[in-house]
């Protein structure tokens, strides 16, 4: 083959994300074998380049600039936290013109002409599961615990208008640094306040206390709901079931849907990588896969990688088998239009409750 088509990709390899990034990694390492396989991209091999962004948005900034100026990749991926996004970006889009594919579940509102969203956001997530919660259990008061950054507070912006609209309100709120340990006193209030439904967007470093003191307290065993819209089986994995058993999700991808595809997708990432880390939605495996996959039909069509050309073929681009089904990116928006599902856990894993169908992302269109 000819010169290699460079691809970066900087997963939380260690710190608090690194069970997800650790997935991450390995689902682009699949994708990547996989189109080799098949005669790699214009006749060309892809060559991955992997750093380790440490869950420290500083280390993803640097890891950034190095695959950029020293490594010249072609395309970047990778990210969790809205913040390392936003790390990436700098040195990636901004300094480098270098196209970057942000795989993650997120706040939605984000545009470059060279960054593309493949996950979930809010018109994906609390738009259709709090109306059919509220709708399905007449629950109306709600509590939201929060980490303190960007993710939460536009999260938490589009659930109040799905809560308002509904009839319902929101009878507490309150934001704690990513790493807050001590939720007593929150805990306390949600039980005083009467919520039947825990918004719970407190992340991995402090999530882990915060479901244990909310368990410990009893508000699930007097019938409240817990509500994390970015759960997956990795979440689930990494904490006790007696924590999350009933806890409610909305994602592209279950390891339970019925998808043909997307059982052959997972079937082929276990045989690949038997163990802990595990393939799921919403945490970046499945909008890695998905953007790989958009990336590689957009360079197929413009027969080219320049970061400008695969642009303007990326923002029509569409794949008909993919994680959770097939997906579009829709046009002026860099964002994904795909099928969405509503989890409840259950034993360490996620049951189906609803097929959303396809779901649209409702971002700003650019012309």
């Amino acid at each position: 083959m000819s010169k290699s088509i460079k691809v970066g990709m900087i997963a939380e390899l260690t710190g608090p994300l690194a069970f997800m990034g650790s997935a991450n990694a390995n689902t682009i390492q699949m994708a990547v074998e996989e189109i080799n396989t098949q005669g790699g991209v214009l006749g060309r091999e892809l060559e991955l380049i992997v750093e380790d962004g440490a869950t420290i948005d500083s280390v993803a900034a640097q890891a950034a600039t190095k695959l950029v100026q020293l490594d010249h990749v072609d395309v970047l991926f990778g990210g969790i936290f809205s913040s390392t996004r936003q790390a990436i970006k700098g040195p990636a889009v901004e300094q480098g013109k270098t196209l970057y594919i942000y795989p993650e579940q997120y706040e939605g509102q984000e545009y470059h002409p060279l960054l593309f969203c493949t996950g979930p956001v809010p018109a994906q997530q609390v738009e259709p599961l709090l109306p059919w919660l509220m709708q399905s259990t007449r629950a109306k008061k709600f509590y939201f615990p929060s980490a303190d950054y960007v993710w939460p507070r536009l999260l938490n912006d589009s659930a109040r208008k799905m809560i308002a609209a509904g009839g319902g309100e929101i009878v507490g709120e309150e934001y704690f640094p990513l790493t807050h340990t001590d939720y007593g006193a929150c805990v306390e209030k949600i039980m005083a306040s009467g919520a039947k439904v825990v918004f719970n967007t407190t992340v991995p470093g402090g999530v882990e206390a915060f479901l244990k003191q909310l368990h410990e307290a009893g508000f699930q065993q007097r019938g409240g709901q817990v509500v994390c819209t970015y759960f997956d089986e990795n979440m689930l994995a990494a904490l006790p079931r007696e924590h999350t058993d009933g806890l409610l999700s909305c994602l592209d991808f279950y390891q339970t849907i019925s998808h043909p595809f997307s059982r052959e997708l997972l079937a082929r990432y276990n045989k690949r990588f038997p163990g802990a880390q595990q393939f799921t939605g919403g945490s970046a495996c499945s909008g890695l896969y998905r953007g790989i996959k958009l990336w590689e039909a957009a360079v197929k069509e413009c027969e080219s990688v320049n970061a400008y050309d695969v642009a303007a073929a990326l923002d029509h681009a569409n794949i008909e088998d993919g994680p959770g089904g097939s997906a579009q990116m829709v046009q002026g928006q860099h964002h994904v239009r795909i099928n969405m599902y509503i989890g409840r856990a259950a034993g360490g894993a996620f049951e189906i409750v609803r097929s959303l169908g396809a779901i649209d992302p409702k971002e700003r269109v650019h012309n």
